[in-house]
């Protein structure tokens, strides 16, 4: 008599199935898991990346500062903060500064002028300069990190950022002046 082949029960055939499709949800589960661990580590490496490049010193223009009689004392490579946004932002957020590098403010018109160094991460000198190019008061050696107020004792029409201790290194006084030239180009 041939041998009857024994039927599966509907149960055992829906615990194959169960099983197969449970391991298939966890491999997708965990496929989706690395994709967007490796997404969300791309987009921090190239935000990094981003932030790096855009708080790297960018040469807009170049500086020389003399004394009150017309003899140099200094050239330096500027960056140049002339709208509000950049005014904003100044040297915030940056490690390092140059010796022969620094940012020069330009703002619409003379009047008193006052800086703080909240987010600033370097000490600065600061010197305020009228419309007449002559630096009007200097603060050296500014404090990072902080909301105190830095004031102009004049009106002035520019603002020049250096590193601290800049003006006890290249003996830059009140009284000295500024010329500076634009070298960047205007989109």
């Amino acid at each position: 008599m041939p041998k009857k082949k024994k039927k599966k029960s509907p149960a055992a055939v829906n615990t194959k199935s169960k099983s197969s499709n449970k391991a298939f949800r966890i491999g997708v589960i965990i496929v989706l898991i690395i994709a967007a661990v490796f997404f969300i580590l791309n987009n921090l490496i190239n935000n990094g990346k981003k932030e790096v490049e855009y708080y790297k010193f960018k040469k807009e223009g170049e500086l020389t500062i003399t004394d009150s009689l017309g003899n140099s004392k200094i050239k330096i490579d500027l960056e140049i903060a002339e709208t509000e946004y950049e005014r904003q932002l100044g040297l915030m957020n940056r490690n390092t500064m140059e010796e022969t590098q620094g940012m020069l403010f330009i703002f619409q018109s003379e009047r008193m002028q006052s800086f703080w160094m909240r987010n600033t991460l370097i000490p600065l000198d600061i010197l305020f300069i009228n419309k007449n190019n002559e630096i009007v008061t200097v603060h050296k050696y500014t404090k990072v990190l902080s909301a105190q107020s830095y004031p102009s004792t004049e009106p002035a029409i520019y603002v020049l950022e250096v590193n601290g201790g800049f003006t006890d290194r290249q003996n830059i006084v009140k009284g000295d002046k500024i010329f500076w030239i634009e070298t960047k180009v205007s989109n």
